[in-house]
């Protein structure tokens, strides 16, 4: 028999191996977990704003653009930080710059009967002015992606985007309630929502940077804003 019968197949072989592979990773980054909250209850710290935002400062998007009307107020007795959604389109910033950390919160969309389309997002390591930024951006019953402009090695804007690499959409409906994590340690950002990790982001250029989260045209609130730092 010709040995050029033979010759596929150690291909066929490698490339069974790397399918293998890319499927081992994607069921593992989607693998059930429990938060960091969760895993360990300790060293968290309660960021949630008082009622007059002390702490916290408003940036427009783009930084260029002007600020609306006052959209953001917290209900003391729910514990909850809450955005009307009709203020323009901005960034709420924790007034610290944070390191290694995890930052912990929940979110629920306002359900408007009719309505689509919902969007909002929560930052780590962002420029003071909203520059640069670090999003992990999240819809109604859809997205989950982190995505964003770095820094790159020459100190130049880097776009990023990793929707591509996302899954398992694990966003739920709106007027139900979302556990989301990011993880920043290094160089490396992760994603953690409703019980799996769904992607990685790993080449964040600044080392420390502002927490957020996003004002864009949906009601939305969010609980349990927490951040533990990394040693």
């Amino acid at each position: 028999m010709s040995n050029k019968l033979h010759k596929p197949f150690p291909v066929m072989a490698a490339l069974f191996v790397v399918a293998a592979n890319l499927l081992a990773s994607i069921e593992a980054r989607t693998a059930e977990t429990p938060s960091a909250l969760q895993s360990d209850p300790k060293g968290w710290k309660d960021i949630l704003p008082p009622a007059n935002l002390k702490g916290w400062y408003r940036v427009p998007v783009p930084p260029t653009g002007q600020l609306g009307r006052e959209q953001w107020h917290v209900d003391a007795k729910q514990k909850v930080l809450i955005c009307d959604g009709d203020g323009g389109h901005d960034m709420l910033l924790f007034g610290k710059e944070v390191g290694d950390a995890v930052f912990h919160l929940e979110f629920c969309y306002t359900k408007v009967e009719g309505r689509t389309g919902y969007n909002s997002g929560a930052y780590v390591r962002n420029s003071k002015d909203g520059g640069i930024w670090h999003q992990a951006q999240f819809g109604d019953g859809k997205d989950g992606f982190l995505f964003g402009q770095t820094l790159g090695a020459d100190g130049k804007k880097k776009s990023f985007n990793l929707s591509k690499q996302v899954t398992d959409m694990r966003i739920k409906p709106a007027g139900e309630w979302n556990t989301l994590e990011i993880t920043a340690r290094g160089k490396v950002l992760t994603l953690w929502v409703n019980g799996a990790l769904i992607c990685q982001f790993e080449d964040c250029g600044p080392e420390k940077g502002h927490l957020g989260l996003e004002g864009e045209g949906y009601r939305i609130e969010f609980r349990n804003l927490k951040v533990k730092a990394l040693r």
